[in-house]
């Protein structure tokens, strides 16, 4: 028995599982079938421009078997060879002299040349010939007077070809157009800025081509003397944008020039918000938009902007700019190869501006449809194939801007023994959307038959599509289940064996049931006073009416009402006005449409609201219109009513998917005309509302209802979507923009494809507030961020109708914010020579998160000449995550330590019994020890001691001085400066000891006193102060800063004497006023521990002047700048700790 073939769900192409099927039996006995040489142009013809008497050749190269011959034609009809027109030998045609349209024919049109060999023939693309001509002016400078400080426009107009270059004259001299005021652009304008009296005189423009040249009529210009004091005015554009059309790599310019005073600032913009191609834009002169290899992109409304500066008062103009491109194929037809009788099917699709128009050539005639060979649009498609049809067909798509043609070879192979065709074919309608199908078997080599193939086709109309459905050869009748309602179809069977296919069966027609439609029609509801509401309603499409839409049923009622009213309309009404209703009132509506087998399905709730009783004087109702541009996106467009009187102050947009809470207001200018809202999900109903809205109230709303298509579209088999964009990447580029780039993914075709970015902080709980962009680009700069927040993106592209899925979500964080002003409390302090300490204060704000300092510094010459050096501070912060082991780990440790402490506590207890029982021994031990070290400073060793001694209290006295570092002791920020750059402090581990004030020191530790002063001094040690005055001025005692911080220090003044502001809110002191060399405050020769002396406080002199200096001065109290560095010289008494 024959091997049975599955049906299949959907219709397929004739052929496309025939070809399996019955190629290899088929090519096995016809060896040869491929060895033919392809034939194809080498070179075609290119449109050119001559000048009359010119020669000119256009050329024609074709490869392929040989012999290959070549003519010509003009227009669709053949070229005639003379003596003046030849075919040269490698197929080009030359022109010796080109004719003019002066009495002989002209040589001027659309040229194609013809390649023909045994195989077939192939048709160039068309060539378009034109001579070199120009016009007369169409538009001449027209004189002008204009006031001094004006501007001052002259234009003129020529039709040529080539285009002519323009150039100007002033007083039949040419004019220099390099200065600034002087602006001429290519269009033939002519602009001014500045006017002045030595621009008067007489101009005119000169249009040139390679073989003309032309001269304007002359006009004036008049200088106005100007007034000395110019009043204001506001922006005025005297000479706006014009619509433009042009073609793809061509430059344009929009011109755009305005006056008024102040001078206006002249911007540009799109109307649809995108932004403007900076590579290929500049502005000429002061405003003028020129745009240069323009792309399909450049295509737009670009808006210019008038605009005074330093205020609001603006004013704009605007013009179209159209872009025209030549047929580009996106999809190719394929050679095949089929038997007789058998079917072929060739696609081709091309795009282009404007859309172009398809045709086919077999061997390079055009085709026409018949009964056997039929176009549907883009394809073509031969049944019953005959010996005959075995050629060379070509697709060609032309509009204005050129043709492109692609071939493919349909070779046909013969078969004998073909099985008669089918008979006793009949249908039977099952349902609205099914028809059976049944037939006899073929009454010749029936038994031969391996499978059949049922045709059908909508009968009505003209080039519908056919389509075929391959079935097994064990089955004589067959189920359509997938047609439309309401239709009548043309159906007829084939009969297939190994060689070849039968003749066509005899066709039958049969039309399938009406059905109740598919969904509800679209509605728009708008209010023309306080008390009505007009419902009005788009037709239902024929594919989803399924049958003559009798009545719409029209129902409405109050959202605070459970009373339906409803009304029944006639199936050719599609608008209804409700009246007598409620000022202010919600008011909900639905409509159902109904076919003679019954009601469909109702549409959802609409709510509208009525406008207020009083809003006399509000806005009314724009007229909405929506259409989905793709199964994700949505164009909102809107006109407001001409005769409407009320002011308007801009839009307000709402929209919502149904069922899901509502999104907006989306605020937008008056000068708004159109919205696109994006990111949308496929095959959802959307409620879009609109009204206008003044400073006084919201106007009068329309609102409308509008379907999204599903993003896979269903031509003659299920198309499975594009796949995602890949490799997502994002970086921030500041605290609210984050940076994407992506990789398109590989397609076969070029076709244009648009993605959808999707953008939401990580946790977003209002879907709502998701934000999605669209671009045509494979980048975008995403901004109006959160600072410091982290976003999640996602890509998907669409491209013809089909959407991809999202691609995987990537994330990142935009950069903290800047901080919102500078540190506060900057200070700076001389610690030596080239050591400086800087401290400061983070900038005020709980939310700033500083990360990094930058610190200028530099000496006075180098301030004076702004040389500045740099330096960055990098602010650590670490975040700890603490699991139930780390807080295990530390509740252990504290038990542990608690333990410890406790142990001490004892040990100390003990110990201080057995203290009190020798504290008077020890007491009366420590005065003599102090006493006799007192009158014994001459000798050395016992000065060393008494010093090891008071060193083995400094770290619990005092901070470590070291020469190369400083710690500031009451904490804070703070750097160190020296002549070498930034100080390393050795030991960043060093604990800080807190300092408590002296009279509670002496409270608690009586008995640790000093009977003697002690003046350390380290050799080479700068001793710095904050006093105005220098320490050597006669009648002044140098006071040194104290080293520790008391109650006395404050905030040191922002603008004291002896610092100085930098531009960078820094401070530089100057060095001949906060240093003092110890010479002024004692011996100039250096000390040694040897030679430390020292008497009784009460009595000696050395003593009292240590004291003095110890003390601060009054305006060291009230100065103190910084947290001041220890000084070199310690000073100790009896009572005191070091001052």
């Amino acid at each position: 028995m024959a091997p049975s073939l599955r049906p299949l769900a959907r219709p397929r192409p004739p052929g496309m599982l025939l070809g399996a099927l019955l190629l290899l039996p088929v090519l096995g006995p016809v060896p040869g079938v491929w060895c033919f040489s392809e034939l194809f142009f080498i070179k075609e013809p290119q449109d050119i421009t001559v000048t009359r008497k010119d020669p000119v050749v256009l050329d024609c190269q074709a490869h392929g078997e040989v012999p290959i011959k070549v003519t010509w034609l003009k227009n669709g009809a053949k070229v005639s060879e003379n003596k003046r027109i030849q075919v040269l030998s490698n197929g080009s045609l030359y022109i010796s002299e080109v004719e003019g349209k002066r009495g002989e024919q002209s040589d001027e049109g659309f040229y194609q040349c013809l390649a023909m060999n045994k195989h077939g023939a192939i048709l160039s693309q068309k060539a378009h010939l034109t001579l070199s001509t120009i016009s007369a002016f169409e538009v001449q400078p027209i004189s002008t007077e204009v006031q001094e400080g004006g501007v001052a426009r002259f234009a003129c107009k020529i039709s040529s070809n080539p285009p002519a270059v323009i150039t100007w004259e002033l007083n039949r001299t040419t004019l220099p157009v390099t200065m600034d005021r002087v602006t001429a652009l290519p269009t033939g304008v002519l602009q001014i800025y500045d006017v002045d009296q030595k621009d008067a005189g007489h101009y005119r423009c000169v249009a040139a081509t390679v073989a003309h040249r032309r001269k304007s009529m002359e006009a004036s210009l008049t200088v106005i003397p100007g007034k000395e004091s110019k009043s204001f005015h506001t922006p005025t554009i005297i000479a706006g944008p014009q619509n433009i059309t042009t073609s793809l790599h061509q430059t344009v310019v929009l011109e755009c020039a305005a006056t008024g005073n102040p001078k206006p600032i002249i911007s540009w913009s799109r109307l649809d918000h995108k932004s403007i191609d900076v590579f290929n834009t500049r502005v000429l002169g002061n405003g003028n938009l020129m745009i240069s290899d323009i792309r399909l992109q450049h295509a737009g409304v670009y808006v210019c902007r008038a605009t005074t500066p330093g205020t609001r008062n603006f004013t704009v103009a605007m013009a179209t700019l159209t872009v025209l491109a030549p047929p580009s194929f996106v999809e190719w037809p394929e050679s095949l190869t089929r038997p007789r009788a058998g079917t072929a099917r060739f696609v081709c699709q091309a795009e282009g501006i404007p859309s172009p128009k398809m045709s086919w050539l077999k061997n390079g005639r055009k085709i026409h449809s018949n009964g056997r060979i039929k176009m549907y649009n883009s394809k073509l498609v031969i049944n019953q194939i005959i010996p005959e049809d075995d050629a060379i067909y070509q697709c060609m798509a032309e509009n204005s801007q050129g043709s492109i043609l692609s071939r493919a070879r349909l070779t046909v192979v013969m078969s004998e023994d073909r099985p008669s065709a089918p008979y006793n074919v009949h249908a039977e309608t099952m349902s609205s959307s099914a028809i059976l199908l049944a037939w006899e078997r073929p009454l010749y080599n029936s038994d031969k038959v391996i499978a059949y193939s049922v045709h059908y086709m909508k009968a009505e109309g003209l080039n519908n599509e056919e389509y075929q459905v391959v079935i097994g050869n064990d089955t004589t009748h067959y189920l359509i289940d997938d047609l439309e309602p309401a239709s009548n179809y043309t159906f007829y069977i084939v009969a297939y064996m190994p060689m070849g296919a039968s003749q066509m069966s005899d066709h039958v027609t049969q039309n399938t049931l009406e059905d109740v439609p598919l969904r509800p029609p679209e509605i728009s509801l708008t209010s023309r006073s306080p008390t009505d509401i007009l419902v009005s309603w788009l037709p239902i499409p024929a594919k989803y009416r399924r049958g003559q839409v009798v009545l719409y049923r029209l129902s409405f009622r109050l959202s605070t009402d459970n009373s339906i009213q409803v009304l029944e309309l006639p199936g050719t009404t599609h608008e209804h006005l409700l009246e007598g209703l409620k000022p202010d009132s919600v008011y909900l509506v639905r409509i159902t449409a109904a076919t003679r087998v019954g009601l469909g399905e109702s549409s959802v709730w609409t709510s509208h609201r009525t406008p207020k009783a009083t809003s006399v004087k509000a806005p009314k109702s724009p007229e909405l219109h929506l259409e989905p541009l793709n199964c994700t996106t949505i164009s909102v467009k809107w006109q407001q009513d001409a005769e409407d009187t009320a002011t308007i102050q801009g839009y307000k947009l709402y929209y919502k998917e149904e069922g899901q809470q509502e999104n907006g207001p989306i605020f937008l200018a008056t000068s708004d005309l159109l919205y696109t809202l994006s990111g949308l999900d496929p095959r959802r109903k959307y409620h879009v509302r609109l009204l206008a809205y003044n400073n006084i109230e919201d106007g009068y709303q329309a609102d409308q209802t509008v379907s999204t298509p599903g993003c896979v579209s269903v031509r003659d088999r299920m198309v499975p979507p594009p796949p995602p964009p890949h490799h997502l990447y994002a970086k921030a580029n500041t605290s609210s923009a984050i940076f994407l780039h992506w990789r398109r993914p590989a397609f076969t075709t070029a076709q244009i494809i648009n993605y959808t970015i999707r953008c939401n902080p990580v946790g977003l709980q209002n879907a709502s507030l998701v934000l999605y962009l669209q671009t045509s680009e494979t980048h975008m700069l995403v901004q109006g961020l959160e600072p410091n927040t982290k976003y999640e993106f996602a890509v998907r592209l669409h491209v013809d109708q089909l959407s991809s899925p999202w691609s995987p979500v990537v994330y990142h964080s935009t950069l903290p914010e800047a901080p919102a002003g500078p540190p506060v409390g900057v200070k700076v302090t001389l610690i030596e020579d080239d050591t400086a300490l800087v401290s400061w204060k983070p900038p005020d704000g709980p939310e700033t998160v500083v990360t990094r300092y930058t610190i200028l510094y530099a000496s006075r010459k180098a301030w004076i000449a702004g040389e500045w050096q740099v330096l960055h501070r990098e602010v650590y912060s670490g975040y700890y995550h603490l699991d139930q082991k780390s807080m295990t780990g530390i509740a252990v440790g504290v038990g542990i330590a608690l333990t410890c402490i406790l142990i001490c506590v004892l040990i100390l207890i003990y110990r201080s019994k057995a203290r009190k029982s020798t504290a008077s021994k020890t007491a009366q031990n420590g005065t003599q020890q102090l006493s006799h070290t007192s009158t014994s400073l001459a000798s050395g060793n016992e000065v060393g001691k008494n010093l090891e001694g008071a060193l083995e209290n400094e770290e619990s006295l005092m901070p470590m001085i070291m020469p190369n570092s400083f710690i500031d002791a009451k904490g804070g920020t703070d750097l160190i400066i020296n002549s070498y750059g930034p100080i390393i402090k050795n030991n960043p581990k060093k604990k800080w000891l807190f300092f408590q004030d002296s009279k509670k020191i002496k409270a608690e530790q009586p008995q640790r006193r000093f009977t003697q002063a002690v003046c350390f001094y380290q050799p080479g040690t700068t001793v710095l102060i904050s006093d105005e005055d220098s320490p050597s001025s006669a009648g002044h005692t140098a006071s040194f800063p104290r080293p520790f911080g008391v109650a006395t220090d404050t905030e040191h003044s922002a603008n004291s004497e002896g610092s100085h502001e930098t531009g960078d809110s820094g401070r530089f002191s100057h060095e001949s006023n906060d240093e003092i060399h110890l010479s002024s405050v004692i011996s100039t020769t250096p000390l040694t521990p040897s030679s430390f002396t020292g008497t009784d406080s009460s009595g000696d002199p050395s003593m009292r002047k240590c004291e003095e200096h110890a003390v601060p001065s009054d305006a060291e109290q009230i100065s103190s700048s910084v947290p001041q560095p220890p000084s070199a010289m310690l000073c100790f008494d009896k009572k005191d700790f070091p001052i």
